[in-house]
């Protein structure tokens, strides 16, 4: 076991450690609102507080599940493709947001109790919240650290070299249609995180988190964008591999996590139109928009599986050959 694998693993660790609390917190506000014991959030009943919940409860499962896959024995032995899918959305909901988190915690709100967005219990003490907020940090610190190590292990080529090493694409194909996309969808975010207003239907609901987290998701989406194009052309020819492999996974799973978490909370607000909730953006606009952010995040993360001249095998040579590892996803 080299430095990188004892980093890995202590990382690793720290986030299953970290998310702890955060699944058992979740835990008590299910079950004390079942009991009457706690009341629920504001803006949901009873049926949507506990579904939103549980939901966040699973996915908490999942993520201290995933970091233990990413550093003991039996994680080398799964399935690649399952935990590679969850490693990607984990890393795409918690790393892009890390340094947001961490000022929101440490300013807190103006009342002096740290936000956590739709996290937010009922009367919630400024332990638990700070515990939340931990757990997020953690676990993003965390995957950053370990999940790279553990590609390192399971499929030692797919990030060595450069990018030309592996055959060039064309300089003059279209760009791909997920490009386009991201680069679309981030343009309205970045827009909005500037003070636009087209698209904008409830200008009061903007708060500083809506301006500053729609620009840290447009950023991310130019990121995703960049790095995609960089590996499906294979240009620049020098740059190592692991660059644009790593930018690419962290911003298409920011685009993939977060507008496939938001989409079905703004298609619930569309359809049962709560007086005691808002989205500042216009709901239909809103709605295109996390469509269209998962279908390319996906689109993106195919694009960097396969890599370069994917639709012309014949070009493939055998050190092209022999880095697929990660295409193949398996053992």
């Amino acid at each position: 076991m080299d430095r990188w694998d004892r980093v890995g693993r202590v990382a690793a660790y720290g986030a299953a450690l970290a998310l702890t609390p955060y699944l058992l917190i979740k835990v008590s506000w299910v079950v004390g609102s079942l009991l009457g014991l706690l009341p629920v959030g504001t803006g949901f009943g009873m049926a949507e507080w506990v579904v939103l919940n549980s939901a966040t409860i699973g996915m908490a499962g999942i993520g201290i599940t995933v970091a233990l896959a990413l550093v003991r024995p039996w994680g080398m032995r799964i399935p690649g493709a399952p935990l590679a899918f969850c490693a990607w959305v984990g890393t795409g909901f918690l790393v892009p947001v890390l340094p947001y988190a961490v000022l929101s915690s440490l300013l807190g709100s103006e009342d002096g109790d740290p936000k956590s967005g739709s996290d937010a219990g009922p009367s919630m003490p400024v332990w638990e919240a700070a515990l939340i907020q931990i757990g997020f940090v953690g676990m993003g610190l965390g995957l950053a650290i370990a999940l790279p190590t553990y590609l390192r292990r399971r499929w030692p080529d797919a990030f060595a070299g450069r990018l030309g090493d592996r055959g060039e694409g064309s300089p003059r194909a279209p760009l791909p249609w997920m490009v386009v996309v991201g680069v679309a969808v981030g343009l309205i975010w970045l827009y909005w995180a500037v003070g636009g207003t087209a698209g904008v239907a409830h200008r009061g609901e903007r708060d500083l988190a809506w301006y500053v987290l729609s620009g840290v998701f447009g950023f991310w989406a130019f990121v995703a964008s960049a790095a995609t194009w960089a590996a499906v052309r294979g240009r620049p020819a020098r740059m190592p591999r692991w660059c644009p492999m790593v930018l690419g996974w962290v911003g298409s799973g920011s685009l993939f996590a977060w507008s496939g978490w938001k989409l079905p909370f703004t298609l619930y607000l569309a359809v049962a139109q709560p007086a005691d909730a808002a989205l500042p953006e216009n709901l239909a606009l809103a709605a295109v928009l996390h469509l269209a952010a998962v279908g390319a995040g996906a689109a993106m993360l195919r694009a960097l599986v396969l890599g370069p001249d994917q639709k012309n095998p014949g070009r493939r040579h055998p050190r092209y050959r022999k880095t697929q590892g990660l295409r193949r996803l398996g053992p």
